[in-house]
C-alpha cells in the first residue's frame, strides 16, 4: 500500500504542476460536509491510505501531509507509516493548523488549489482572506484527486424509504410549517439546506447512502411557496414521490441546485419561484459553515446571505416525546442482544476459536434478530488488547487477531432500529487483569456514573460537566484524548450536533448547546495506554425535566442503554458509597428491563453480572 500511496502522489503532483497549483487542499467532506462520507468522495482517503473518519490532507510538491485529531493519532501512525505522508497531530504543542501551515509555507504568487463543493464557504473565505495577505491565490474549481482516480466509485443512489409518523413523532408537514414560521421570523425569502440528516428528518425520509447513516444525498430549498429537493429521482420509489408531491415537495435533478442558486438575483414581482425572486433583493438563509463554497459563490451578489445555524439544527437536536419513547424500545432491543453477546464472550473465551472480527460478526447476527433491526450505526469496534488502545480501531482481514482468555476486549457499537439509533461501549474482562487495570477500569466507570447523575438548572452546556466525567483520572494525574459525549440522531447519524460534552472548546465543534429536554448524548470517558490496552464505558443518556423551583427549572439525564457493566473489573473499595448506589441501581434497572427477554441460562448470569456490591 505504501508504494501505492507514493505512485498516487506523484500523479497528483504532475496534474498539480500542469494545472499550476502549488498546493492541494483534501478534505474529508462530501459536498454536504458530512462527518462520514459515502465511496465517491473519499478522496482524502485515496491520497492518503488513512481510513479514519476525519482529517485533511495537505500535498505540495515536495511535502504531504495528514491533520487529524486525538482519536486518530494511533492509527493514523500506524497507516501512514512508509507512504510519505507526514502525520500532524491536531492541538497537540507547536503543531500548526491546516491554515497556519498554507500561510507559513505558500509564497508570493503561489497558488492553493481545492475542490470547492468539499469546503465550507466558510472556510473557503477564512483561507482565501489569509493568503491573499501573502499574495496567494486560491483555485477552487479542481477536482484533482478525482481526477486522477480511475476507477472511482459512483455517487450512491440507494432506495428512499418514508419515516411514518408513529416513528417520527411528527408529520413533514407539520415540521416544514414550522420551519417557514422561523423563516418569516428572520425575513428569509429562502432557506438553503445542505446537510442530509436534517433534510432527512425535515421530510421524514431514509436512505442508504452513506454507509451506516440512514441519509439521501440532496440538497433542498425552501420558500413560502415551494420545496425544491434536489437529488437523483431515481432513488424515489413512485409512492414516495406522489407523498413528497402531495406535500409540496418537487423533485430536481442533483446537480440542478447549483442553477437555481444562480437565480437567486433580485427580480421585480416579489415572489420566489425557480429564477423569479423579490424586488428588494432575495434573503438567503443558510450556513455558511456548512453550505459548500461552490453553491455559495453561485448565488448572486445582488442576493443577501443571512449566515445563521440550520432552522433544523436545534429542532432534530431535541427529541420530541414519541421519538424518546421509540428510543427507549430501540435500546431494550439493544439491550438483548449486547447483553447476549457479553454472555457469549464470557461462556465461550477460550472454548471456541474467536476473533475480533467474527465477534462482530456474531453480536451483528444478534441485533439482525431483533425486531425493526435496520443496521449498524457505525462500523463495530470490536479491539482486543493492544488494539483498544486505538480509539477508532475497526478491525480489518490485515489487523484481525484472536480473542484470548486474559486482559480486555473492548466493544464500542451501534445499531440503527426504526425506534432510533444507538451507540454503547462496555469493557470486558476476558480474564485475568492486573489491579492497575481495574484501578483505571473503576476510575473510568465512575466518572460515566457520576456524569449521568448530575443534575443542573436549565442554561446549562454540556462543559459544565465535562469535569464530572474526568475527575477520577483526572487526581490520578491522566486524562483521555477525545470529547466526553455527542448528540446522537433518531433513526439518523449517530454523531449529532450541537449538544455535547467537551472540558475545551473546538472551533469546528458545536457541541457547546444548551442543553434542552428530549436530547441524547452520549457519555463516554475512557482510559488508553498505548500498546497495552484501552478502556471505554459508555451509555447514551437522554435529559430529562426535574423540578422548577424559585431558581428556574431542573433538569436531569436518564439511562437509555441497558446493559450490565463487568464486575469482574470494578474496585468496589475505590467507590464511594454513592457511586456504589448508583451502579446498583442501574443494574437492578437493566435486570428487570432485559431479563424477561433472555433464555434461563443467560438470565441466571445476568442475574450474577448485575449483583449488588
Amino acid at each position: 500500500m505504501d508504494n501505492v500511496i507514493r505512485k498516487r502522489l506523484t500523479e497528483l503532483r504532475a496534474l498539480m504542476a500542469e494545472k499550476e497549483i502549488d498546493a492541494c487542499l483534501v478534505p474529508t467532506d462530501d459536498f454536504h460536509a458530512s462527518e462520514y462520507v459515502g465511496g465517491h468522495f473519499k478522496c482524502r482517503e485515496y491520497i492518503t491510505g488513512f481510513t479514519g473518519s476525519a482529517g485533511t490532507a495537505v500535498v505540495t510538491q515536495d511535502m504531504a501531509g495528514l491533520w487529524t485529531d486525538g482519536r486518530y493519532f494511533i492509527q493514523a501512525a500506524q497507516q501512514l507509516e512508509g507512504s510519505g505522508v507526514t502525520l500532524y497531530k491536531m492541538g497537540e504543542p507547536d503543531v500548526p493548523t491546516v491554515h497556519e501551515f498554507l500561510a507559513k509555507t505558500l509564497k508570493e504568487g503561489q497558488c492553493l488549489g481545492f475542490d470547492g463543493r468539499t469546503v465550507s464557504a466558510k472556510e473557503a473565505s477564512d483561507l482565501a482572506r489569509k493568503l491573499r495577505e501573502n499574495g496567494v491565490s486560491v483555485n477552487d474549481a479542481e477536482d484533482l484527486v478525482g481526477t486522477i482516480w480511475k476507477d472511482r466509485p459512483p455517487l450512491s443512489c440507494e432506495p428512499v424509504s418514508e419515516l411514518g409518523t408513529q416513528w417520527a413523532g411528527r408529520s413533514r408537514a407539520e415540521k416544514c410549517a414550522d420551519i417557514r414560521g422561523k423563516m418569516r421570523e428572520k425575513g428569509a425569502d429562502v432557506f438553503l439546506l445542505t446537510a442530509l440528516d436534517d433534510i432527512a428528518w425535515l421530510l421524514n425520509i431514509r436512505g442508504g447512502d452513506v454507509h451506516c447513516n440512514p441519509v439521501v444525498l440532496a440538497y433542498l430549498a425552501m420558500t413560502q411557496q415551494e420545496i425544491l429537493l434536489f437529488a437523483n429521482e431515481k432513488a424515489f420509489p413512485e409512492a414516495v414521490r406522489r407523498s413528497l408531491e402531495a406535500d409540496g415537495v418537487q423533485l430536481r435533478p442533483y446537480d440542478a441546485v447549483y442553477g437555481y442558486a444562480a437565480s437567486l438575483g433580485a427580480g421585480a414581482d416579489g415572489c420566489v419561484s425557480g429564477g423569479t425572486a423579490c424586488a428588494h433583493g432575495m434573503k438567503v438563509l443558510l450556513c455558511r459553515a456548512k453550505v459548500n463554497s461552490r453553491l455559495v459563490s453561485s448565488i448572486p451578489e445582488g442576493a443577501e446571505i443571512l449566515d445563521e445555524e440550520n432552522l433544523t439544527l436545534l429542532p432534530k437536536a431535541v427529541k420530541n416525546p414519541t421519538e424518546v419513547a421509540n428510543e427507549r424500545i430501540a435500546h431494550i432491543r439493544d439491550g438483548v442482544a449486547v447483553t447476549k453477546f457479553i454472555f457469549w464472550l464470557k461462556k465461550n473465551v477460550g472454548k471456541i476459536p474467536m476473533t475480533e472480527l467474527s465477534a462482530a460478526d456474531h453480536l451483528n447476527g444478534l441485533r439482525a434478530a431483533q425486531e425493526h433491526f435496520m443496521g449498524n450505526s457505525f462500523d463495530p469496534i470490536i479491539s482486543y488488547g493492544p488494539h483498544a488502545a486505538i480509539n477508532h480501531y475497526s478491525a480489518t482481514p490485515e489487523t484481525d487477531v484472536p480473542i484470548g482468555p486474559e486482559g480486555f476486549l473492548l466493544a464500542d457499537t451501534g445499531g440503527q432500529y426504526l425506534e432510533g439509533t444507538t451507540d454503547i461501549t462496555r469493557t470486558i474482562v476476558m480474564g485475568p487483569v492486573s489491579d492497575e487495570q481495574k484501578m483505571y477500569f473503576t476510575a473510568v466507570l465512575r466518572g460515566m456514573l457520576n456524569l449521568a447523575d448530575v443534575k443542573f438548572r436549565q442554561g446549562c452546556t454540556g462543559r459544565n460537566f465535562d469535569y464530572v466525567a474526568r475527575e477520577p483520572l483526572w487526581r490520578l494525574g491522566q486524562d483521555f484524548n477525545h470529547g466526553t459525549g455527542h448528540g446522537v440522531g433518531y433513526y439518523l447519524n449517530v454523531h449529532e450536533a450541537p449538544n455535547g460534552f467537551r472540558w475545551r472548546t473546538v472551533p469546528e465543534r458545536k457541541d457547546d448547546a444548551v442543553l434542552e429536554e428530549g436530547m441524547i448524548t452520549s457519555d463516554e470517558p475512557g482510559y488508553y495506554v498505548e500498546g497495552q490496552y484501552g478502556i471505554r464505558h459508555e451509555n447514551l443518556i437522554v435529559c430529562q425535566k426535574a423540578e422548577k423551583t424559585a431558581f428556574g427549572q431542573f433538569l436531569c439525564f436518564e439511562h437509555l442503554t441497558m446493559v450490565p457493566f463487568d464486575l469482574d473489573g470494578v474496585v468496589p473499595e475505590q467507590m464511594t458509597e454513592r457511586e456504589r448506589g448508583l451502579l446498583n441501581a442501574y443494574h437492578a434497572k437493566v435486570y428487570e428491563t432485559i431479563a424477561p427477554y433472555l433464555e434461563p441460562e443467560e438470565r441466571e448470569w445476568l442475574k450474577k453480572a448485575t449483583r449488588e456490591i
